[in-house]
């Protein structure tokens, strides 16, 4: 682990106000918010985005079962406590790409006693091997629904054809009626003058965002019943809270669950 380059997890952990973070993360978090004052909003509100999601999947979708990739460090309502909340028998998988991210969620991510939580560190960009670890064969029952979490994470596979595949693979080791749930960065709300300050930033390394297109996003749901309201920007994505101080183009991130028929 290199403390000296920032990380996605840590960065997002800044920006959600926790404390597991380092120098090289701060500076990162603080450029990219310079560029882009609503950042750090927009990330509470993909948080908040997840943690609808879930709650929808346990309590009306009845799912039981979690692949939360690219889970990022310890928050107050994590995926477990959700699903769990609502059935303590709920089973969940985290898998991140971070050792620091790992070390924190098994010394503070303690789930009931009558489900089951585990933690696996892996890399999205090999998705065969989170499907084939003993951690995925010991948590989650391959026969019964799960629900696949992806929030803010393929934007950092920034090979269109590496996103597209990682998403396929783990779609098709689905069960009928699992779930497919994705938060993604995206430049289609944008104004003008923003899409060229990305641009900028990407081209100098400042951002490690991969921006998509909604069409792109809607082929990793091809062939899954999307659930309403369909891909929309995360804040209108079956609101419960109050994130009418974002506009669309602040939040600048598409949010979407899809149903495996």
């Amino acid at each position: 682990m290199d403390t000296s380059v920032p990380h996605p997890a840590r960065r997002y952990n800044y920006w959600l106000g926790g404390k597991d973070h380092f120098a090289a993360d701060r500076a990162s978090g603080d450029a990219i918010a310079e560029a882009f004052p609503s950042a750090p909003a927009a990330a509470r509100a993909n948080r908040r985005f997840l943690q609808r999601a879930v709650q929808y999947l346990a309590e009306e979708a009845g799912v039981r079962q979690f692949l939360d990739v690219g889970a990022g460090l310890p928050v107050p309502d994590n995926t477990h406590e959700i699903a769990q909340r609502i059935d303590p028998a709920a089973r969940v998988l985290y898998v991140d790409n971070d050792p620091l991210v790992m070390a924190h969620a098994r010394a503070l991510l303690c789930g009931t006693a009558q489900g089951r939580t585990d933690y696996l560190e892996a890399d999205l960009r090999d998705p065969r091997s989170i499907l084939t670890s003993p951690a995925f064969r010991a948590t989650l029952r391959q026969e019964q629904p799960i629900a696949v979490l992806l929030a803010a994470v393929l934007h950092f596979l920034t090979d269109d054809g590496e996103a597209a595949h990682a998403v396929g693979c783990l779609v098709e080791a689905l069960p009928s009626g699992s779930y497919l749930v994705i938060s993604h960065f995206t430049l289609d709300l944008s104004p003008q003058e923003d899409r060229q300050r990305y641009q900028r930033m990407y081209r100098a390394g400042q951002t490690d965002v991969h921006a998509r297109t909604g069409e792109t996003i809607e082929g990793y749901f091809r062939g899954l019943n999307l659930v309403d309201p369909g891909i929309v920007p995360i804040t209108q994505w079956r609101p419960d809270t109050d994130d009418s101080e974002l506009t669309p183009a602040q939040v600048a991130i598409y949010g979407a669950v899809g149903r495996v028929p």
